[in-house]
């Protein structure tokens, strides 16, 4: 029985790789938007703007302390009563860009957050100007914190993709879920699915823990 369901399921592959790409998709665009306006906000949060700070913060808490299934719910099936309606696919990329761009912004924020007043004194008495001080000072020192934590927030935002396919967009757990109708073994079908998430996830996994390495070594040269 499990061979004659194993056959099935290689026939169903085509539909498996479409659903990789759709995840590969969703989350790669949401990667790029979510890293810009992160690091955006993540360099207002570490600044001294009271305002912007706080204003910023109230909506990074709100996103971070609410289940991203009501969040893609809210933009898919809540703001068309509002005259904007958007399909499945730019639904899922804003609701995760925005996921992204929250989880993002606290890891950059605390980075800088994390660079040495004294350093920060020095570039100012230096005469540099408030953006040289962050592109010469603070960023460059900054990312030593911030990169370990950015691509662990990477590989979870790739498996948070999954969410996204309650809205229709056929990614892999989407796949996953119409080939289990047809092939009643869930373990071969969601096997895959697990499989194809960590073939995407693995080499993120790999990177995060070689910068760990590396950043722990500069810090003790330093």
């Amino acid at each position: 029985m499990w061979g004659f369901y194993f056959e099935q399921l290689i026939d169903s592959l085509p539909i498996f790789l479409k659903g990789l790409w759709i995840t590969a998709s969703v989350s790669g665009l949401s990667l790029i938007a979510g890293s810009i306006i992160g690091f955006f906000w993540g360099i207002i949060r570490g600044g001294k703007g009271r305002i912007l700070r706080r204003l910023i913060g109230a909506w990074v808490d709100l996103i971070r302390g609410t289940p991203f299934l009501v969040q893609i719910f809210v933009i898919f099936f809540i703001f068309p009563e509002a005259g904007i309606n958007l399909e499945a696919f730019p639904a899922a990329v804003i609701a995760l860009t925005n996921l992204a761009a929250c989880f993002i912004c606290e890891i950059v924020a605390g980075g800088i957050q994390a660079v040495p007043s004294g350093q920060k004194e020095a570039a100012t008495a230096s005469g540099l100007s408030a953006y040289q001080r962050l592109r010469y000072v603070i960023l460059p020192q900054s990312m030593r914190t911030i990169l370990p934590p950015l691509v662990g927030q990477y590989v979870l935002t790739i498996k948070d993709s999954s969410i996204v396919s309650v809205i229709g967009v056929i990614d892999v757990t989407r796949a996953g879920w119409l080939t289990v109708q047809r092939i009643p073994e869930g373990v071969l079908v969601f096997g895959l699915v697990g499989i194809l998430y960590f073939v995407i996830c693995y080499p993120l996994i790999q990177l995060s823990s070689n910068l760990e390495k590396r950043m722990t070594v500069v810090a003790t040269r330093l």
